[in-house]
């Protein structure tokens, strides 16, 4: 069955905001006098803050959580922007009557302020953000939801994500999946977790949903 409906991860996927996320666990890690590699930070890009700071100090993770937070809100807007071809690749999409979504583990207020900084706003008939679930990727809640949303069926469904999570995410929902060679972590990480498709650059979609 041909796809309908494509579901994005939003930060490392659509957006660049691998030195934001950099600079402000950096900034966390200053503040509270714990020392991590560049390397060692890269991993901790993906899951949710709350889960990546309980496992570094479980006593103190709403103040890590808040220190991050203020970092990456007054930052944010100098370092965000689009990957390359993403407006192009949408706008067809949409043109061809495409269903897209987003599915992330962001919260909805710092979404929003990817998506305007980036002029991405008002291309996606859903968002699914971490405010909107009980289960963060990598369980399925997130893509069910959004397929909800948007009457979609799993067959007719493929979900696109920088990250393992992503890919679990979406075989665990029972749709297709495709990684991001420009993923932080890099294109042999992900190809690991076996995403049904493997884009080099995102006009790669384009090919795979025949527009």
């Amino acid at each position: 069955m041909s796809i309908r409906t494509i579901l994005f991860d939003l930060d490392g996927t659509l957006i660049d905001t691998n030195e934001l996320i950099i600079a402000s666990f950096m900034h966390t890690f200053s503040t509270f006098k714990y020392s991590f590699t560049r390397e060692e930070i890269i991993e901790f890009n993906g899951p949710p803050l709350v889960d990546t700071f309980r496992k570094i100090d479980p006593d103190r993770v709403d103040e890590l959580v808040q220190t991050y937070r203020e970092h990456n809100l007054r930052e944010h807007d100098r370092y965000v922007k689009a990957f390359p071809y993403v407006h192009e690749v949408l706008d067809k999409l949409k043109e061809h009557g495409l269903k897209i979504g987003i599915v992330t583990t962001k919260m909805r207020g710092s979404v929003e302020r990817g998506l305007d900084i980036t002029n991405l706003n008002g291309y996606f008939d859903t968002i699914i953000t971490l405010d909107d679930v009980s289960n963060p990727k990598p369980h399925p809640e997130p893509v069910v939801k959004a397929m909800e949303d948007l009457q979609a069926t799993a067959s007719s469904t493929i979900m696109v994500g920088d990250n393992s999570h992503d890919i679990e995410a979406g075989q665990n929902a029972g749709v297709k999946t495709a990684g991001v060679a420009w993923s932080f972590k890099g294109k042999d990480r992900l190809l690991q977790y076996n995403p049904t498709y493997m884009l080099e650059d995102m006009r790669d979609l384009l090919t795979i949903v025949g527009v």
